[in-house]
């Protein structure tokens, strides 16, 4: 049986810069910024692992409440 790792979930919304920003690592372990080409941006940390990304030119949302869901693949 595998054991479970909790991991804390950072979620940010700029109504202004119309922004959405996950982390699922610590931010201050982001080293570097690489934007996708589809208005996302992944921050990494000095390995090159993921620790948050940014969906640019998130709109369409009125109200202050943000549903977001999660979903664990196995790897």
């Amino acid at each position: 049986m595998k054991s479970k790792t909790l991991v804390d979930i950072k979620v940010y919304y700029d109504r202004e810069g119309n922004t959405l920003t996950v982390w699922f690592g610590n931010p201050a372990d982001e080293y570097v910024a690489e934007e996708t080409g589809e208005e996302i941006v992944l921050m990494k940390d000095r390995e090159g692992k993921v620790v948050g990304f940014e969906k640019l030119n998130f709109t369409g949302h009125v109200g202050d409440a943000i549903k977001v869901a999660f979903e664990t693949v196995a790897v």
